[in-house]
């Protein structure tokens, strides 16, 4: 009850405009408000943790929008929604009217009318993802206003094009946790680094949120990467102003070995080129398999230039003291086990192969706090409420 307590008292001191509003961007909330969500996150794994049920609704639903695949982000999504007492229902758009031309606006208020929290992935298409997310929005509006909704679900990113704030607001809470508090982190140096995968579209929103959150909290931000291997451009230079007007710094590097020199933390991910990602979008809207073929083949033969862009032991030791935390949003493409040359060697990943669980055990806390912070406009009153009841989620 004293942590709980002390969650709160830090949530009320925080300045936070989080109640009725999507969570879309993390770069589109306060570093106060992000902060808020972490302080729900943690309270909940406390509660969790002492068997104390977190169930806020009786009834309701919580849509799970998967427009990919994906493992750790829906069991994630699946498990906060059950921990707030939540049933998920699973969009299958090929089982839905979505398949005969049914529009946004008439599927965003179908699947609506009981239901409290819907989560999108999104991220195939560049320049579609948060754009439908935006979409979606405006048609829950028009629903809520017009009577149709008797409440406005909200909706959580659960990873689009440009961002995937669940994933990384995960890992600063892993962040936070490992160096034992935010303030930690600054001066920190963190090398989000591209590495090598035998696939080749992975989308850019993995690199594109750990510089976009990072840079907010006064860490010293390297992105890494091979010519013709950039991000989105606006999402590097927002990158650039926050680290500036946050009292931390971010660099634009071509050297894996220059950005793991000294580092504190390491993060090496695959991701396609962004003129590819432009590429593979049009070619999918065509439905051109045989041009998505061809882009295949020659983005793998030039992945291949880069063979050497890999994590590995003695990369390692050239971090701060040799013992860099290694991060990843997992599945890792792991040398001699997932591939025959991948993004990281066996060895350094089994180093810290429960480090990368930890990381994604944060997820579902994280969701269940930003579906929370959505929901009640106390969320302070609403975790000593629960601590005080003090029912069991397990009754022996």
């Amino acid at each position: 009850m004293k942590e709980i307590e002390k969650a709160s008292a830090e949530i009320k001191n925080l300045k936070s405009e989080l109640y009725a509003e999507d969570f879309l961007l993390t770069w589109d909330k306060s570093v106060e408000e992000l902060k808020v969500i972490l302080t729900i996150a943690q309270g909940l794994k406390l509660l969790h943790h002492a068997n104390v049920s977190c169930r806020l609704f009786d009834s309701g639903l919580a849509v799970s929008q998967f427009r990919d695949n994906s493992t750790r982000t829906r069991f994630s999504f699946a498990s906060a929604c059950n921990l707030l007492g939540l049933a998920v229902q699973d969009l299958d758009e090929g089982k839905s009217q979505i398949a005969h031309g049914e529009t946004v606006r008439e599927t965003a208020n179908m699947i609506s009318f009981l239901t409290e929290v819907i989560g999108i992935r999104d991220d195939l298409f560049l320049g579609a993802g948060h754009a439908y997310m935006l979409e979606e929005g405006r048609a829950l509006d028009d629903g809520f206003k017009e009577g149709v909704l008797p409440r406005r679900p909200v909706i959580v990113n659960l990873q689009c094009d440009v961002d995937h704030p669940t994933q990384s607001m995960a890992d600063l809470l892993h962040l936070e946790q490992y160096f034992g508090g935010l303030e930690k982190l600054r001066g920190k140096k963190i090398a989000m680094s591209w590495a090598c995968s035998p696939s080749y579209g992975k989308p850019l929103s993995v690199p594109q949120a750990i510089i976009g959150l990072m840079t907010r909290f006064g860490m010293n931000v390297v992105l890494a990467h091979p010519e013709g291997y950039g991000l989105i451009p606006e999402v590097v230079d927002l990158a650039g102003r926050q680290a500036k007007a946050c009292g931390g710094s971010f660099a634009v590097t071509g050297s894996m070995d220059d950005a793991f020199k000294g580092a504190d933390v390491v993060y090496p991910k695959s991701w396609a080129p962004y003129r590819v990602m432009e590429r593979r979008t049009a070619l999918l809207r065509e439905n051109n398999s045989s041009g998505l073929r061809d882009l295949e083949k020659e983005c793998l033969e030039n992945n291949a230039r880069f063979k050497d862009w890999e994590c590995t032991e003695a990369r390692m030791k050239h971090t701060r003291d040799g013992t860099a935390l290694y991060m990843h949003c997992l599945p890792a493409d792991i040398s001699g086990v997932f591939c025959a040359q991948g993004e990281v060697q066996d060895g350094v990943f089994e180093r810290y192969r429960i480090e990368t669980y930890k990381e994604a055990g944060y997820k579902p806390y994280i969701i269940a706090a930003m579906i929370l912070a959505a929901k009640f406009k106390d969320p302070a009153s609403v975790l000593e409420r629960l601590a005080a009841q003090k029912v069991q989620r397990v009754r022996f």
